[in-house]
């Protein structure tokens, strides 16, 4: 049996140098430089690069990537582990080469790129010398690829696309998007989506607007598509093939997120105990009174057990290395990372008083982080649904009027039961 909570010496060694690399020389950049996408700020990229050596140096870096991709191959066990360390900063997922959308949207050109697009755009953006966008979601339609509206229509050697979309990170700074259509609208959207490579600048695709979500992102861009053409040879995978390609992203996107919420989720349960151990009031310190020491309790309670599934969940993925069967672990961690969060942010806030409210602090970042992870790659809604559906398929249906647990008919077994081994017994003598 094998059965571990241990990490191994060599890689807590480097678990322990990434956390002091990210406290001192870091996070200091999230208070100066707030957008780690935006390359033209030639500034915070002359202060990013020589941090992004040293990263690769220790072998740290794209530690999501196999060898094949130039990473590591960690696994997401590791993984989880590192972000654990990463999640407390803006900017160190990018310093580490794994930040989101680019670490999916990479995952995608390496399974399903062709040799040429994996040239010119997988090549560059696992090297992170540019950046990119994924672009899902619809203004109407939501998440649900059954109401998405836009269109991609085949033409000669060329794709027309006509269609909006909606809150798509970081477009304004992409080289290219990677933007999910439907192609064939009989097949369905299981069947009838497509997945294409649209390089910024293309004519036709223009940023409507970008969207301020605070304590998450300045650069949530709504597009739209008016007869954008591109190569047919920009198709990713096969025509139809899109909802199968997003899956590949999103079940890794989802589990990203919440290791990088485990780390935000301590650092608010750390500033809550600081707190209690520091305000005085007029019994002693404020962590003597007995509804803080409730508020530090469930949150502890609360903040392990999130933790350990999300671990448990890195480590399924990579022993069934098939995100499709950990579809109940992942919808897991989705639903329970963004109350995780809310809830423990919420009474670190309330533990400091006034000032928790304010800018001075994190803590409505955080408030408002936890809405967009309940929001963002699909909402809490629809992973409760997925979860209980995988669940009721480990198990088979039952007497409708006299369940399993109906206690007359087990005593009744029961009774059978003892009688024959008691006629056993008394036979044996």
């Amino acid at each position: 049996m094998a059965w571990d909570f241990e990490t191994d010496p060599e890689y807590r060694a480097e678990l322990e140098w990434a956390a002091e690399f990210v406290r001192t020389e870091v996070e200091p950049l999230d208070l100066l430089y707030p957008n780690p996408y935006d390359r033209t700020d030639t500034e915070a990229m002359a202060l990013l690069r020589p941090l992004q050596q040293r990263v690769k140096e220790r072998g740290l870096w794209g530690c999501h990537l196999g060898p094949e991709l130039g990473g590591p191959g960690f696994g997401q066990l590791k993984l989880a582990l590192l972000n654990e360390v990463l999640g407390t900063s803006v900017w160190a997922p990018s310093v580490f080469g794994c930040q989101a959308p680019d670490s999916g949207n990479a995952e995608i050109l390496a399974h399903y790129g062709t040799p040429e697009q994996k040239e010119r755009w997988l090549r560059p953006l696992l090297a992170g010398e540019i950046g990119s966008c994924y672009v899902m979601t619809e203004p109407t339609g939501g998440a649900d690829p059954a109401l998405f509206t836009a269109r991609a229509v085949r033409d000669g050697d060329e794709w027309v696309i006509n269609g909006e979309k909606w809150f798509n990170s970081n477009a304004e700074f992409a080289a290219f998007h990677i933007v999910m259509v439907m192609t064939d609208p009989e097949a369905g959207a299981h069947r009838g989506m497509s997945m294409f490579i649209v390089p910024a600048g293309t004519p036709g695709l223009e940023i409507v607007k970008n969207f301020h979500v605070r304590g998450f992102s300045e650069h949530e861009g709504h597009l739209r598509f008016t007869d954008v053409r591109v190569p047919a040879d920009h198709l990713l995978g096969a025509q139809g093939q899109g909802f199968v390609v997003a899956q590949t992203r999103l079940g890794g996107g989802r589990v990203h997120h919440a290791m990088r919420t485990v780390a935000l989720v301590r650092r608010a349960f750390d500033l809550m105990c600081e707190r209690a151990v520091s305000r005085q009031v007029r019994t002693g310190a404020l962590g003597s009174l007995q509804m803080t020491q409730e508020k530090i309790a469930d949150s502890w309670i609360e903040m392990e057990q999130f933790r350990l599934l999300v671990l448990r969940t890195a480590w399924r993925i990579d022993r069934e290395r098939d995100y499709l069967k950990v579809r109940r672990d992942i919808a897991a961690i989705k639903v329970a990372m963004p109350k995780v969060m809310h809830d423990v942010a919420q009474r670190a806030l309330h533990l400091h008083g006034a000032v928790g409210v304010s800018d001075d602090l994190p803590f409505v970042d955080m408030l408002t982080y936890a809405e967009v992870m309940g929001l963002a790659d699909g909402p809490t809604e629809v992973h409760k649904i997925t979860l209980a559906r995988e669940v009721l398929k480990t198990y088979a249906p039952g007497d409708p009027v006299y369940p399993s647990g109906y206690r007359p008919a087990l005593r009744e077994r029961a009774r059978d039961l003892v009688a024959r081994r008691l006629e056993h017994a008394v036979g044996s003598l």
